[in-house]
């Protein structure tokens, strides 16, 4: 049976046809029968795809042909193409919906205005150097709040945010102005939500600004979990979470019996989406899994 494979990419960059990238994009699935999501948008591509190695191989080959996307960022990740239950191409007005697309400066170089890259050896170099200053280096999470329950940088500041959208209210609330002027480091999963969110908080006023380059996965794939990260990382795909290794500590609470967990559950009502934390046992209770918002249509 041939290895299979995922690939996460995104690359910030001017599209003239968004349109016809994305005719082009799914044709190339087809082609070595891959399966994925891609966004596309004229400020660029996002996409997620799994399948056959060699296949996946040559699309990310083909699709680096493309001058704009040259130097797109690859992450491979454990997984395949049945992780993905179709091939999903779309047009939008952002690749990542934060509700703000007219904010969004992009040209040929990336993202105009974003906070400074680091690397993951980088991030280290600057927790250790303000720490030596007496300053503390702030973990901003970009993701929604429940990807945190399962993991997350220790001593994070997790947003009150249920989806991307809310992030622009978030910040206009004012619940972080007392950090304008300390260093903040923000982060994702594979770094395309920091992208926009660290250009939200510079044009914001926040004046040290720092995001993590390739996100968690690429600094799992550095320092695992013998690093600044604990816990599991969400995944929108079939597989709900992964980890970097064996070691990798177990934060979630199981709702029902407080057991640790990492699994999310969805509502035991098939038309809701609610995702929250069950342990094996508690997860064949179908009336546990029926979350709150459920129950009160029920009453």
């Amino acid at each position: 049976m041939a290895i299979q494979r995922i690939v996460l990419y995104y690359a910030f960059t001017p599209l003239a046809d968004p349109e016809a990238v994305r005719l082009w994009q799914r044709s190339l699935l087809e082609r070595w029968n891959l399966r994925g999501r891609i966004i596309i948008s004229k400020d660029g591509i996002n996409g997620t795809v799994g399948g056959d190695l060699a296949d996946v191989k040559k699309y990310v080959k083909a699709t680096r042909e493309y001058p704009p996307f040259k130097k797109m960022d690859i992450k491979w990740s454990e997984g395949a193409r049945e992780d993905f239950p179709r091939i999903s191409v779309k047009v939008r007005d952002e690749i990542v919906t934060f509700g703000a697309p007219g904010e969004l400066e992009v040209d040929e170089n990336g993202v105009v205005g974003g906070g400074t890259h680091l690397r993951p050896e980088e991030l280290h170099e600057l927790v250790d150097a303000k720490k030596k200053e007496g300053t503390q280096v702030h973990f901003f999470d970009g993701r929604n709040a429940f990807e945190a329950q399962i993991g997350k940088f220790k001593d994070a500041i997790v947003p009150d945010v249920e989806t991307t959208r809310d992030f622009v209210a978030e910040l206009d609330s004012g619940k972080y102005d007392h950090l304008k002027d300390q260093p903040i480091v923000t982060y994702c999963t594979g770094g395309i939500r920091c992208e926009v969110l660290s250009a939200l908080m510079v044009k914001r006023g926040f004046q040290e600004v720092y995001q993590m380059q390739g996100g968690i996965v690429r600094y799992g794939e550095k320092y695992g979990d013998a690093g600044l990260w604990e816990g599991s990382l969400y995944v929108f795909d079939k597989r709900m979470h992964t980890q970097f290794s064996h070691d990798a500590l177990t934060i979630g609470e199981c709702v029902g019996c407080h057991k640790p967990t990492n699994k999310f559950e969805n509502c035991s009502n098939p038309s809701c989406r609610n995702l929250r934390l069950f342990c094996e046992d508690c997860a064949k209770d179908e009336t546990l899994r029926t979350c709150p918002d459920c129950k009160a249509d029920a009453a």
